[in-house]
């Protein structure tokens, strides 16, 4: 397993200071001075601190024989923080990540924090050290700041794969995704945490508890009672997980009227609560339901007031106080809801999921937020402390000093919170909301920062803030608490760290140690040439004007993290595998040429300067087709891929092709294939330029988008009805002498109406497969007649080059829409381009921005607690427009094509009834390629799934094509060098371990292999159960996750896919083509 905390080196740097320390003070004692004898550390207590960092956090029991480990870290914190003060700041950096460690181990949160701030300013590279990335987000998580928590646990895991706690990692993150309410993502990081064997602050049982909570947080009731039954199955299960268990099923039988008649349900409900009780007769909030359930059934209930009121008092107390409205969020939910009782764990975890009392005092359903904060608090009893054993004994109840806001600065805006109220209130180790003047504001620059000034010593704390140019804030807000590098200050106007920004494959990176440049690369990653480059191509190639002003005037470049060696793209695939050879049975090398890192993907900040306001609605690029001739103009397919047009719509293209559009419409479908299955999405009739809650009260980003399945011909059935139905709502209209001039749009008209009450509900039959080729052979045919391209399938396209098939990306999708039928903000899966033509009869309104503004448009996402890449959002035009976002807005007719260009945002609604046809397309450019590979690596940051698998796109773009442009033929073929490496550097470990690698080899168009469990491309070496080898059936793991459930993999075969001397040759045989003749027509 890989190292992740401060290295031995540094503390042996620390020991060796203090001994200088020590010498220099028995100097001055000799000579007379005075002064006053400075802690100081034995040779044993340094050796006992080098072990210690934040990867203990919840492991260290500081009660019984742990005294003398918190003695020791006390000690340790006089020790540094007096040699800090003596060195006047001048210390290694390193000194200060370990201050921060033990400040964390002893939950002194705001030291710790402090420490890790002055970290950050002063490590270039601090984003190598996935302790100090992970003890940042223990603290951030602390104090419930969960937008920046989620961004350095993700950095970790991003770094490093095989981290020793990813455990812990995905487990907050489940539960933080789970109060955001992103409950796919929720999922996907507890089942990842249930499948590691790893030591964990919580049981695999309570997970499972938290997965079914998850269940019925999101109302599946089924899945949720199904899963808690599963859970009362498990072995020596313990009686707390028990009890709660027993008291969800028996809450969810008195509320769900889904689970069965209402007798039965209320006899379950007495059963499982009374059963909860046996398993533990102590459950307050247990005897609390018994009671409501009974005076439900007016059966009893009085009999049972002694009990509830001897067993819960301190449970009831909050929940009268809950009532006031008054009350601070640490005592009462977001509605003035009763709060969560936190008298111990097992509180805790009854707590989750409960039935609340509403301010009426009737019944009510679990409360989400509650509920959620519940949950959270459950983990937290367990984990938010270091003391306890395995997270079952809470030590105490750790609080913030003071009464100042400790949550960090969340967004590069000043005043911005991490979370709504909502998320915020009802949370463990609780934390006033905090308001916009106390993180950061111009008007309040003397406020105090609890996260910077934290030392009881003024002259310390002055030291860790560092000077006034060393600030991490920017802008006004010199005292920002925030020192996640998502804030910008240290990065360019980049998302990727390099050309193919380390595009890896599931294999874990031994680290880089350092950091020099080297002239073979320059135009890839080096910075040495003058000029600050982006993803490894200089600004002036890949940035447009206004953002090469920005990148002039930042403050820290990013750290170019290059190998150590002269690396060049050109050597040969012996020399590769030579630097490979010998690496020992952990795979790692000091060698970096074997791995470089290179920092985690980051959003791009807005492009600077600002467009002024009347810039901000361009005009939308459109080029007009007269016949066939102009259709297949080189010009025209220039156009397109200029990254200068992020758009690009092609009038009459139909008309001028001939193209038979009829094939399309929904008739022919419904002759053709009526069986055929569509996905419906269910959506409110809005107006296209505006998205409200569904009550119509307030405007929102959340796009009501709920997902089902039917047939071609019922939902032809269904656009027909609503034809019909529009048509005599219209004679109503001109029967009542109604002066509707507009009879087209009928969607904005009826939605503006009714913008105050509720929305009429619309049904969308999108992502229609047209992939079979003998169902939709005329349909297919007749679209070669495009011009090359636009093409599904042309070898100018990368995506022809996958060698399976992708639906919806090399494969045709339809589209049926009714007016209102909105597909939500989004860009193509992998950045790719793509192309759309509107079948008719109506038409389509689309709204663009510009991909240099995804950045802005993730952050509205973040603060609208919505996942950019996975949900469903409809921009908020006003919100564009004053953050400076210029939008292109246009109207699709029947037979014009759109283009959308690599990485453009966009979304769209349809005005009347209409088909739609689409595709993506991957242009042969350096653009598309680059942009292709950064969303790649920032998915694997996001924890999903790349639908392109762009490690093995690269190697067959390598056999295929003749690359001629100097740029796309370095990016891949540095792709080619490092994924060689990893392969080499895999397969020279499970040597050394003893591990049999079994010749596999590939079938044709066999699909590219992902891990099963996180999801990662796995490329060349498959790790395989042994079950699942044996049955044939080849359940992919990646090594991480296969070491994570076998440690040393006996439970696991290694399958080979290619041999490395055809992936040497294909190496070798990829140069640089000469250019192609320019053409003069």
């Amino acid at each position: 397993m890989k190292s992740c905390g401060v290295s031995l080196a540094t503390a042996a740097a620390a020991a060796a200071a203090f001994g200088d320390e020590e010498k220099k003070m028995a100097a001055g004692k000799a000579s007379g001075e005075s002064e006053e004898a400075s802690p100081s550390l034995t040779a044993e207590e340094r050796e006992a601190l080098g072990g210690l960092d934040s990867r203990l956090f919840g492991f260290v029991r500081f009660h019984e024989d742990g005294a003398r480990t918190k003695a020791l870290l006390g000690k340790a914190v006089r020790c540094y923080e007096s040699l800090i003060l003596k060195a006047e700041g001048k210390v290694e950096s390193d000194f200060f990540c370990q201050l921060g460690h033990f400040n964390l181990l002893l939950e002194d949160y705001p030291k710790a924090l402090s420490a890790y701030q002055r970290y950050y300013s002063l490590q270039s590279d601090y984003w190598k050290n996935a302790a100090f990335l992970y003890g940042l987000g223990l603290v951030y998580f602390h104090y419930n700041a969960f937008q920046w928590a989620i961004k350095a646990f993700q950095e970790v895991l991003y770094v490093d794969p095989s981290f020793c706690r990813a455990k812990e990692i995905h487990l907050r993150l489940g539960l933080m995704f789970k109060v955001n309410t992103d409950y796919e993502s929720s999922l996907k990081h507890f089942q990842l945490a249930l499948v590691d064997c790893n030591p964990c602050t919580l049981s695999n049982a309570e997970i499972q508890f938290h997965i079914a909570h998850l269940y019925e947080t999101q109302r599946k009731y089924h899945s949720a009672k199904e899963a808690y039954e599963q859970l009362l199955q498990t072995e020596n299960l313990s009686a707390q997980v028990k009890a709660t268990v027993l008291q969800q099923l028996g809450w969810m039988h008195h509320t769900v009227d889904l689970l069965g008649d209402k007798a039965t349900k209320e006899s379950y409900a007495i059963q499982y609560l009374q059963k909860s009780l046996e398993a533990d007769p102590n459950s307050g909030q247990s005897w609390y339901f018994l009671g409501r359930l009974k005076r439900t059934l007016k059966a009893g209930y009085l009999q049972n007031i002694t009990q509830l009121l001897t067993c819960c008092a301190v449970f009831m107390a909050p929940c009268l106080e809950g009532l006031h409205k008054g009350q601070s969020s640490h005592l009462a939910g977001p509605n003035g809801e009763r709060p969560l009782s936190s008298t111990g764990p097992s509180q805790h975890l009854q707590a989750a999921g409960s039935g609340i009392q509403n301010q009426n005092g009737h019944p009510t359903l679990p409360s989400n937020s509650v509920t959620q904060g519940a949950a959270l608090n459950h983990l937290s009893s367990h984990t938010a402390t270091s003391g306890g054993q395995q997270g079952i004994t809470l030590t105490k109840e750790s609080k913030p000093s003071g009464n100042t806001s400790m949550v960090p600065e969340t967004s590069r805006h000043a005043g911005e919170t991490p979370n709504s109220a909502a998320s915020v209130e009802g949370l463990p180790n609780h934390v006033h909301q905090v308001t916009a003047d106390a993180v950061c504001s111009p008007s309040h620059g003397d406020s105090k920062s609890p996260g910077l000034l934290s030392s009881d010593n003024p002259q310390l704390s002055a030291l860790l803030m560092g000077k006034a140019n060393n600030n991490v804030g920017t802008g006004t807000c010199d005292k920002v608490n925030n020192i996640h590098p998502a804030v910008h200050t240290k990065t360019d106007n980049s998302v990727a760290s390099s050309p193919s920004s380390a595009i890896s494959t599931a294999t874990p990176s031994p680290k880089s140690t350092e950091q020099t440049t080297t002239n073979s690369v320059t135009s890839l990653n080096s910075p040495h040439s003058g000029l600050h480059t982006i993803n490894g191509e200089g600004m002036e190639e890949s940035q447009s004007p206004m953002k090469t002003d920005l990148l002039l005037i930042s403050h820290k470049p990013s750290p170019q993290i290059i190998p150590s060696m002269s690396v060049s793209i050109y050597p040969s695939s012996a020399e590769v595998l030579k630097a490979c050879r010998n690496l020992g049975k952990n795979g790692l090398s000091n060698s970096s040429i074997l791995l470089d890192k290179c920092p985690p993907p980051r959003p791009p900040s807005s492009p600077y300067p600002p467009l002024p306001k009347d810039k901000l609605n361009p005009p939308t690029p459109s080029i007009y087709l007269e016949n066939k001739r102009d259709a297949f103009f080189p010009p025209l397919h220039q156009f397109c891929t200029n990254p200068n047009n992020p758009v690009t719509v092609i009038r009459g293209l139909a008309g001028a092709l001939k193209l038979d559009l009829g094939l399309f419409s929904t008739k022919t479908l419904v002759e053709a294939n009526n069986e055929h299955m569509v996905e419906v999405r269910t959506q409110l009739l809005q107006p296209a330029d505006e998205n409200w809650d569904p009550t119509g009260t307030k405007k929102i980003w959340h796009c009501e988008s709920n997902r089902s399945h039917t047939t071609i011909a019922k939902y032809a059935q269904y656009q027909a009805s609503s034809f019909q139905e529009s048509l005599r709502e219209e004679n109503e209209k001109r029967s009542h002498h109604k002066d509707h001039s507009d009879s087209e749009s009928t969607s904005s008209d009826n939605s503006g109406r009714r913008r105050k009450g509720p929305f009429k509900t619309i049904k969308f039959g999108t992502n229609i497969d047209l992939s079979d080729d003998k169902k939709w052979k005329l349909q297919l045919h007749e679209l070669t007649k495009l011009p090359a391209f636009v093409r599904v399938v042309s070898a100018g396209n990368l995506l022809s080059h996958v060698g399976h098939t992708i639906l919806g990306m090399n494969t045709v999708q339809l589209y049926m829409k009714v007016p209102g039928s909105r597909t939500p903000g989004h860009q193509e899966n992998n950045n790719f381009c793509s192309v759309n033509i509107n079948i008719g009869p109506g038409d389509c309104e689309w709204f663009v921005v510009p991909e240099g503004y995804w950045g802005v448009l993730n952050d509205f996402c973040e603060k609208n607690n919505l996942n950019f890449l996975m949900g469903s959002w409809w921009p908020n035009l006003e919100d564009l427009y004053e953050a400076n976002v210029p939008v292109y807005r246009f109207i699709q007719r029947p037979g014009d094509l759109v283009w959308i260009n690599a990485g453009t945002v966009h979304w769209v609604q349809a005005i009347g009834w209409c088909n739609n046809i689409a595709w993506n397309v991957g242009p042969l450019t350096a653009c598309q390629y680059k942009l292709a590979v950064e969303r790649y690596e920032w998915n694997k940051l996001q924890s999903v799934k790349s639908i392109v698998p762009m490690v093995h796109l690269s190697w067959n773009m390598a056999r295929n094509i003749k690359v001629s442009d100097p740029k796309l033929f370095e990016m891949i073929k540095y792709c080619l060098l490092r994924t060689l490496k990893q392969c080499q550097t895999l397969r020279e470990a499970l040597t050394a371990a003893g591990k049999e690698i079994i010749w596999h080899g590939r079938t044709k168009e066999e699909p590219a292999h992902y891990c099963s469990i996180c999801e990662v491309e796995v490329f060349d070496l498959l790790f395989v159960t042994n079950e699942s080898n044996s049955r044939k059936t080849y359940i992919v793991h990646c090594q991480d996750c296969a070491r994570k459930t076998s440690g040393n993999l006996e439970n696991f075969v290694v399958l080979e896919q290619y041999k490395m001397e055809d992936l040497m040759q294909v190496y070798d045989q990829f140069t640089l083509a000469p250019p192609l003749p320019s053409s003069s027509s």
